[in-house]
C-alpha cells in the first residue's frame, strides 16, 4: 500500500504541475480549473489514497463498478461525477451517490434523473453533454446531443425538480470536422457555453480534457479535468 501511495502520489504531483503549467500559459489562476480523477476499474483502496492525498472530486461511468464503491467510501470528504453514458434503468443507483451527472443528453435521461433525485431528497448537478461529431439531430457516437439541441435540453434540466444545471462537458470526438483538433474542438464548447449562460448565468461549469490533452481543454478555458490514466497508470483489461 506504501508503494501504491507513493506512485499515486508521484503521478499526481506531475499532473498538478501540467495543470499549473497550463493555466500560467493561458494566463488564469491555477484555483480556475478543478481536477476530477477518473477511477474506473481502480479499487476503493485507490480512492481512499487519492482522497489523503488531497483530492476532492472522482469520477466513473459504470454503475455497477460505481455503486459499491461510493459505498464503500461514503464516509469521505469526495464529491462523485458520473461520466458515462447512463441507462434510465441505472438512475436510481447513481442518483444515490453521485453529486454531478456529466452525461446528460436526451429529455427521457432529465425525466428519470429528475423523479429519482425528488424520491431521494438529493439536488444532482447537471452538465449538458455536447457531440461535436454529431449532425444537428443526431447523438454522437459516445454519447452527447448536437449543440443544436443544447438549448432545449438546458432549459429542461433547469425546470426539473431536484436537478441543477451546471454547465456543459464533451469528449474530444474521434470523428466529423473535429476530429484530431482538441483545441478546437473544447473552444467551440466554450462558445457554447457562452451562449448557454446568456440564458443560464450559474451554468458555468466547462468539462473537458483528459490525460492526453489537459494543456489543450485548459487552454480553451474549461474549468474542470477529467484524468484518470496520469494518475492512476494504465488501466487493466476487464475480461
Amino acid at each position: 500500500m506504501t508503494d501504491r501511495k507513493d506512485e499515486l502520489a508521484t503521478n499526481l504531483a506531475k499532473v498538478e504541475e501540467r495543470i499549473a503549467r497550463a493555466c500560467e500559459a493561458a494566463g488564469r489562476p491555477r484555483d480556475e480549473v478543478t481536477l476530477i480523477v477518473v477511477t474506473k476499474t481502480y479499487p476503493a483502496s485507490d480512492v481512499r489514497i487519492l482522497e489523503d492525498l488531497g483530492v476532492r472530486h472522482v469520477a466513473e461511468n459504470k454503475d455497477q463498478d460505481a455503486a459499491p464503491k461510493a459505498a464503500e467510501c461514503s464516509d469521505l470528504s469526495l464529491q462523485w461525477h458520473f461520466v458515462g453514458q447512463l441507462q434510465t434503468n441505472k438512475v436510481r443507483s447513481v442518483v444515490g451517490y453521485a453529486d454531478f451527472v456529466q452525461s446528460v443528453d436526451r429529455s427521457r435521461l432529465v425525466t428519470a434523473l429528475s423523479k429519482e433525485a425528488v424520491r431521494a431528497g438529493r439536488e444532482i448537478g447537471c452538465l449538458v453533454q455536447v457531440a461535436l461529431d454529431a449532425g444537428d439531430e443526431a447523438r454522437g457516437e459516445r454519447g452527447g446531443v448536437a449543440p443544436g439541441g443544447i438549448a432545449e435540453l438546458a432549459d429542461q434540466v433547469a425546470g426539473a425538480p431536484g436537478l441543477r444545471l451546471a454547465g456543459l462537458m464533451t469528449v474530444a470526438p474521434l470523428t466529423g470536422e473535429y476530429a484530431g483538433r482538441q483545441r478546437a474542438a473544447f473552444e467551440r464548447l466554450m462558445d457554447l457555453s457562452t451562449d448557454l449562460r446568456r440564458a443560464h448565468p450559474a451554468a458555468n461549469m466547462v468539462s473537458a480534457g483528459m490525460s492526453a490533452d489537459l494543456e489543450e481543454a485548459v487552454a480553451a478555458g474549461a474549468t474542470h479535468v477529467r484524468v484518470g490514466t496520469a494518475v492512476l497508470g494504465v488501466r487493466p483489461r476487464l475480461g
